[in-house]
């Protein structure tokens, strides 16, 4: 199994800007100098705890602080983005990172950057479909274009003078393109199937319960299926929110701390879904009577917490509940209390994940 980080990023609100960037460039930077597999950043424009509006931007500037990590964007919302823009923008950065880029692709989850972009109401899922296609295109081949489509059409056709280099996008560094990736988190969500049809590696978010984990792997299998694949857990990874400490008593105390990194966060998560009308979706266990479900409840039970023996025992636990996934990612939360959250990552990556390597061998 491997390892990734995982930042969306998350940050108490009302802290500074450049503090919470700089913890953000810490973790990646340790990550990297404790074998994390990859390393990830998601992408919001109007959120205050989730600071980073351009992945691309933030991996650019961090990849020369790491040497042997792969860095993905998590997610890239395609239905903000011309296609040919953002194909030379790829491009661009898979060629400063040497071929380390996954490219995490989505169509956002963020009802206030929709209304921001005037995407209110759009088929964002259409979208996104049509904007991978037409960058797969020009990653493709060369000038001249003329690719229509429903939502954008590139035309590159006068403008075009190869003696002199002119109207050539460029290529990226790995081909036929960087390995692809697309998020998901509702139940048997129906992005599991579009990543089934178009060889996008799934990703199951840190903020749904287990059994809406295993409906991802078992969509996932039934579409696989359907189109005479074999699915294969080693492309799936899953987010989860996890604290390593010495003890489990340390480890609980420092989750159920009132205010701290997990207990704000799932308090936050909480009143998102109820605003959405949609709590039944951090229901621990599926059906559960919608009074009984609270933030300490979501978040005692969406945090994989305890001593490094107790975390190992969960993961695998965890594993064989909801599928064969081949890449945990350690979701970043809150590092106001720094010694803390560095202590939970090193003993997470020396301590935990040998332990479940050997259990799974």
């Amino acid at each position: 199994m491997k390892l990734s980080l995982f930042m969306m990023p998350l940050h108490t609100m009302h802290r500074s800007y450049p503090v919470t960037l700089e913890e953000d460039i810490e973790a990646f930077k340790l990550a990297d100098e404790l074998g994390f597999d990859e390393g990830w950043c998601g992408e919001h424009y109007s959120s205050e705890i989730e600071q980073i509006s351009s992945p691309m931007m933030f991996l650019a500037y961090i990849a020369s602080m790491t040497k042997t990590m792969k860095l993905g964007t998590g997610v890239v919302s395609l239905p903000l983005y011309h296609p040919a823009q953002l194909a030379a923008h790829v491009a661009l950065l898979d060629n400063l990172t040497k071929g380390r880029l996954i490219l995490g692709i989505g169509t956002g989850g963020l009802g206030s950057d929709f209304e921001l972009f005037g995407l209110e109401g759009a088929d964002r899922q259409a979208m996104m479909l049509e904007s991978l296609g037409l960058m797969r295109k020009i990653w493709a081949s060369g000038p001249p274009y003329d690719l229509p489509g429903k939502f954008w059409t590139i035309k590159l056709r006068t403008m075009v003078w190869p003696e002199l280099g002119v109207g050539t996008l460029p290529k990226t560094f790995q081909r036929p393109h960087p390995p692809l990736a697309v998020s998901v988190s509702s139940p048997n969500s129906s992005s599991i199937r579009v990543a089934a049809r178009n060889d996008l590696m799934p990703i199951s978010a840190n903020f749904v319960a287990p059994w809406v984990v295993k409906t991802h792997w078992d969509t996932y299998t039934d579409e696989m299926t359907k189109l005479g694949k074999d699915p294969d857990g080693r492309n799936w990874r899953v987010a989860r929110s996890i604290h390593v400490a010495e003890t489990d008593q340390e480890a609980e105390d420092f989750v159920k701390t009132p205010g701290g990194a997990y207990d704000w966060y799932y308090d936050y998560m909480f009143q998102v879904y109820e605003r959405m009308d949609a709590a039944a979706l951090l229901a621990p266990v599926q059906g559960m009577d919608a009074s009984q479900i609270t933030p300490a409840v979501v978040r005692d039970n969406f945090v994989i917490y305890g001593s490094p023996e107790t975390v190992a025992r969960k993961l695998l636990a965890f594993r064989e509940e909801v599928g064969p996934f081949g890449t945990l990612m350690m979701t970043a939360h809150d590092w106001a209390e720094k010694a803390a959250m560095r202590k939970s990552m090193e003993l997470l990556a020396l301590n935990v994940m040998p332990n479940v390597r050997k259990q799974l061998l």
